[in-house]
């Protein structure tokens, strides 16, 4: 069955198979998006985080932050992340998210990559903190960047371009059978920021929030 929320039924799914996946277009008008990138950029505590991948510590390449309510910890990659309390910027948002996914969101991890040499490597949103079929709505501002999805068995490729204000959502199965990346280009980008909302389910969500769906 499907767990598209209403609001989305107008849109099409853009995964062939095995999950839902969909792109709502300035979901924020250049004016908003502007705004929300400059605030973004200058008021989120960025910072560099190295990850355990194949037996050794590596530096990411971009920097990150992770938000959310209390409690709401998040592990990946071998680092345990703890939240910063909401932003005024980041509260507002997440409200205009959960009103189009209808679905209450207890933490974001922020992205921002740099220029085109910053990326991130291919993998899927699995972590059980997610629960089983999570819904993830991933929000970008500032430059266009390339997100390229790959089918876990038939190797199935899939590019999205994803610019200024655009609002991707993955949900269903997408996560159990398509891996994701954002790859390096030798391109020249400016800064691009991306914030990914998550339910953490390991952690209650608030009362308010709860109360509204």
């Amino acid at each position: 069955m499907s767990s598209r929320p209403p609001s989305l039924d107008a849109h099409q799914n853009l995964a062939p198979c095995d999950g839902e996946l969909y792109l709502l277009r300035s979901f924020y008008p250049s004016s908003i998006a502007d705004n929300n990138f400059t605030s973004l950029l200058h008021n989120l505590a960025w910072q560099t985080e190295q990850i355990h991948i194949f037996g050794r510590w590596v530096q990411v390449p971009r920097l990150m932050a992770w938000y959310g309510d209390s409690g709401a910890d998040y592990r990946y990659s071998g680092v345990n992340h703890q939240p910063h309390p909401w932003t005024s910027e980041l509260q507002t948002i997440r409200t205009d998210i959960e009103a189009v996914c209808r679905q209450a969101f207890n933490s974001v991890l922020a992205n921002l990559y740099r220029d085109g040499r910053d990326s991130m490597g291919c993998h899927a949103d699995n972590e059980k903190e997610l629960g089983h079929n999570p819904l993830i709505a991933s929000l970008s501002f500032g430059e266009t960047r390339l997100l390229r999805f790959r089918h876990a068995h038939s190797r199935t490729p899939l590019d999205i371009e994803l610019s200024h204000g655009d609002l991707l959502i993955m949900a269903g199965e997408l996560q159990h059978h398509w891996r994701h990346e954002l790859p390096k280009t030798r391109q020249a980008k400016q800064a691009r920021i991306n914030l990914t909302f998550r339910r953490i389910v390991s952690t209650p969500i608030s009362p308010a929030l709860s109360s509204a769906r």
